[in-house]
Parts: structure tokens; C-alpha cells; sequence
């Protein structure tokens, strides 16, 4: 049975720097290391963190006094913020920038005066964050159809910003009802959309073009995970998406000659492995990669954690040996 691995997969600059936060913040001040709200949708990742040192809450009122606490990379709000302050907390954001730079624009919108559509998933904990951000009303819609349900004049002066774990591919179809229903309506490029979110989609679709399977590695409750398996469906194929290579059933490759290997954004590498491993457990594999594009970004640390030795991180681009 032939692997094709999606490139680029898994680990994105965001959560790259996220978990480099929390285990250097365990380095430097010692165990515990508070984390509101899990680092990343990724429970292995979370248990691994766990066992470190990192203990994770809630709400800040589970955080003991003067402990060191860690914001998540989706992001809090405003309120989240005050509290912490208010308490004497000292906090390490790691929060993703591109998330930052949402919350920015938004703020920017609202001093413009403008009431602010974002477009997103009720419940996640970005879109949660990023609504306590702003200081003006904000409308959230995840469908067209939730763009004709709103109660707003046509001429309202709005502005739309998204959530990072959608893809233009995402989006497109609710901007344009937003932009054929009102008439006073801004938003920023395209080229803010996350940058990761995008480069996987793009080779999923890629990747569904070459295989008669798809699995996703990632969390369930992962927003970017489960749009790319959706996209597998979207495209034809049987696509699962699992945790690691306990989950992989048998049953699902009778007659499969190829399969997609593909891992949300908030999924390791070594999860990947773990279902090669499991796929060879069932029959010969060879693995190859598509060619894809190289993602080189890297975003900048907190200044108190910037001097020490950076930890080595594990390149997504590997291939497992045959």
C-alpha cells in the first residue's frame, strides 16, 4: 500500500511558539506553570505538557496567587486580561499573532465606528476571545444564512473579520453575501487570512487528487482538523479523521491502493509515525511526500524567555524510514 504525505502538515509557527512558551516558562520559574484554556486542540500534546510541569485550567480564579500563568494560543479576551492583572498573575501570552493581528483589526473597525461581523465557529475559544477584544457590538455568523438572518440596515457601516482556522476557501462564499447585502462594508485582504490554515487545505486538495483514502491526524474537537477531512468528503473520498495510529481500522482500506496522510495544525509529527506504524502493521507501506510549499516562519518569544536555549523542535517535513 502506497502513503502519500500532504506537504506542508501538522505543526504551525503559532503553535510552534505556544508549546515553546509553556516549556521554557517550566524551565525558567520551575513546575507548576499555569495554562488557561488548553495550549492547543490537541490532547497528546496537552498530556505531554501535563507531565512537564503545566497544569491546565479554565477560569484564572483555579490559578493559586502569584503563579505563573500562560494565555493559550487562541487567544482571551479583554476581561481575561483584567483579572489577571487585577490578581498579580504573571502572564505569558501565547496567543498566535496572527490572532493578535485579528484582534487588532477588529479594534481598529470598532474606533472607526463601525458594528463588526466576524466570521466563525460559536463555542471556540478564539472566536470567544477575539469578540471580548472588541469594544463595539459584534455580530458572529458561520453560514450565508446566518448573513441574511442579520438585523441590520443595509447601509449599517460594518466590518468583517475571521477566525484563523479558516481558509479563504472558507470564507469566500460568506463575504460575498456580506458584500451583496450591505452597502457600507470593509474587511481586510485576503493575504491576513492564516497562512497555515490555507497551505493545508491547498494540499489536502492536492493530496485528494492522487489517493483513493484520506486520513487526518488531529483532535476532533479541532476546528482546522476537521475542515480537512471535510475536504476530503467534499472531494469524494472515504476520510477519517483520528487521533493517532490506535484509531486506524482495518476495515476502512479493502481495496485501497493509496492513501492521503495528512495532520491538523495542532498535531504532532510523532502521530503521524504512529499511524505509518500502524498501516505496516496491516501490509507493506511505502511512503512518499507531494511537493508542497516550505513554510519558514517563525514567530518571535516573549522577551523574558527569548535568551535561553531554544529546544528542538521536530521537522514536520520528515519522512518515517521504510
Amino acid at each position: 500500500m502506497q502513503v502519500i504525505l500532504a506537504n506542508p502538515r501538522g505543526f504551525c509557527a503559532g503553535v510552534v511558539r505556544a508549546i515553546e512558551i509553556v516549556e521554557r516558562a517550566i524551565d525558567l520559574y520551575g513546575a507548576p506553570v499555569y495554562v488557561r484554556h488548553e495550549i492547543v486542540h490537541n490532547r497528546h500534546v496537552v498530556n505531554k505538557l501535563r507531565q512537564k510541569g503545566a497544569i491546565f485550567v479554565e477560569e484564572l480564579d483555579e490559578i493559586p496567587a502569584g503563579a505563573h500563568t500562560v494565555f493559550s494560543a487562541h487567544g482571551v479576551s479583554r476581561a481575561v486580561e483584567q483579572e489577571a492583572r487585577q490578581r498579580g498573575l504573571p502572564v505569558l501570552d501565547a496567543t498566535c499573532p496572527l490572532v493578535t493581528k485579528v484582534h487588532i483589526q477588529g479594534r481598529r473597525y470598532a474606533n472607526a465606528g463601525r458594528a463588526i461581523v466576524l466570521i466563525g465557529h460559536e463555542g471556540h475559544a478564539e472566536v470567544e476571545g477575539t469578540i471580548g477584544q472588541v469594544d463595539a457590538p459584534v455580530y458572529l455568523v458561520s453560514t450565508e444564512a446566518d448573513v441574511a438572518a442579520l438585523d441590520l440596515p443595509e447601509d449599517a457601516p460594518l466590518a468583517y473579520i475571521t477566525q484563523t482556522t479558516l481558509s479563504v476557501d472558507d470564507t469566500r462564499g460568506i463575504i460575498a453575501a456580506l458584500s451583496a447585502r450591505f452597502t457600507d462594508i470593509v474587511g481586510p485582504d485576503v493575504s491576513d487570512i492564516c497562512y497555515a490554515t490555507q497551505n493545508r487545505q491547498t494540499a489536502v486538495r492536492d493530496l485528494c487528487r492522487v489517493v483513493d483514502l484520506l486520513l487526518v491526524v488531529g483532535a476532533e474537537y479541532s476546528s482546522n482538523s476537521r475542515r480537512l477531512r471535510e475536504i476530503g468528503v467534499d472531494e469524494g473520498l472515504p476520510s477519517y479523521l483520528i487521533a493517532d495510529g490506535d484509531a486506524v481500522d482495518p476495515a476502512w482500506f479493502d481495496g485501497i491502493a493509496t492513501i492521503g496522510l495528512t495532520a491538523g495544525a495542532s498535531a504532532p509529527d510523532e502521530l503521524v509515525d504512529s499511524v505509518i506504524a500502524a498501516l505496516r502493521r496491516i501490509t507493506p507501506v511505502t511512503v512518499s511526500q507531494l511537493d508542497g510549499i516550505e513554510e519558514t516562519l517563525e514567530f518571535s518569544l516573549p522577551s523574558e524567555l527569548r535568551n535561553m536555549p531554544k529546544r528542538a523542535m521536530p521537522s514536520p517535513m520528515q519522512i518515517p524510514a521504510e
